[in-house]
């Protein structure tokens, strides 16, 4: 059993942490918490969470379509090519274009600011 008088305070808990805890951080910890890293990661996460769920929806009613809607997605479009060989080949363009649309918005975007983090990081001017 743990005795409870040795228990410290959690080490995550910043408003607990003193100055020495705070000098030992790693490199890494520190960049990891810096604005800069914070700020790329939500620039990240605002572009691929909307494109992901976008995706994976596009999918999931390709799937639907396929499983309940036989009639609709046999329909032919131009000789033996129907709505669902039209559908299904979509989605292929779809991924190339969802990539296509990453990339050059990393580009213009985020390669910037992560590749200016990344020469502060290496020069050892960290945050």
């Amino acid at each position: 059993m743990t005795d409870p008088s040795r228990i410290g305070p959690a080490k995550d808990d910043p408003a607990a942490a003193r100055p020495d805890e705070i000098m030992t951080q790693t490199d890494y910890q520190r960049v990891q918490d810096s604005p800069e890293f914070q700020d790329l990661r939500r620039r990240f996460r605002r572009f691929v969470f909307p494109m992901t769920a976008f995706f994976l929806l596009w999918y999931v009613v390709y799937v639907l379509l396929a499983d309940y809607a036989q009639d609709f997605m046999s329909t032919p479009v131009w000789g033996t090519i129907n709505v669902g060989l039209v559908l299904g080949l979509s989605q292929f363009v779809t991924t190339f274009a969802i990539t296509m649309t990453y990339a050059s918005w990393a580009n213009k975007r985020q390669d910037p600011i992560a590749n200016e983090l990344r020469q502060r990081i290496e020069g050892q001017d960290l945050v």
